[in-house]
């Protein structure tokens, strides 16, 4: 590695608490590497004197941890790829399993996981994020969908029923 990749970078939660992170690390969020390399070339003997605040507003402490323990171990240990189309709907067989158990949090957290990895612009992050959601709502019904993520049927009775009737005209048709 290069001498700007073994410094320090403090990223700011929503809530104003600081993470000291390698900046090697960090580098794997889009957002930090762009904001750093604006950075890097205003001074480029900027060793330890000044360490770089990125304030990340979108994301929650708690979850930003979370994505700093990912961003740690995908240093280390990088993820398979997710290809496509799926070859199971168990994540343990598609990703490494300290992957499977990363993402095996409450619905929340993994929403959560899935706003801070598109905001910070980590695409392997969003991507097993992504697809612990989709195995979520696999097989699930419209119904069991809307209430996983809180959107309201606003449809009418009449509207409903006329729904449900096409959708099984059209499953018997095929």
């Amino acid at each position: 590695m290069d001498g700007d990749e073994s410094g320090i970078v403090k990223l700011v939660s929503k809530e104003g608490d600081t993470f000291d992170v390698p900046i090697e690390i960090a580098k794997l969020s889009t957002l930090v590497s762009e904001t750093l390399g604006s950075s890097d070339d205003q001074d480029d003997t900027n060793d330890d004197e000044e360490t770089i605040e990125i304030p990340l507003p979108n994301v929650r402490t708690q979850v930003l941890a979370k994505v700093i323990e990912y961003c740690t171990h995908f240093s280390q240990e990088p993820m398979t790829p997710i290809t496509t189309p799926l070859k199971s709907t168990r994540i343990e067989e598609i990703v490494q399993e300290w992957y499977a158990d990363f993402v095996d949090v409450d619905q929340i957290m993994l929403f959560e996981l899935v706003t801070a990895a598109n905001f910070m612009d980590i695409k392997a992050l969003l991507d097993l994020t992504c697809l612990a959601v989709s195995v979520l709502i696999k097989g699930k019904s419209a119904e069991e969908i809307r209430r996983i993520f809180n959107i309201s049927n606003n449809f009418s009775g009449e509207e409903d029923e006329l729904r449900n009737n096409t959708e099984t005209t059209a499953a018997m048709s095929s």
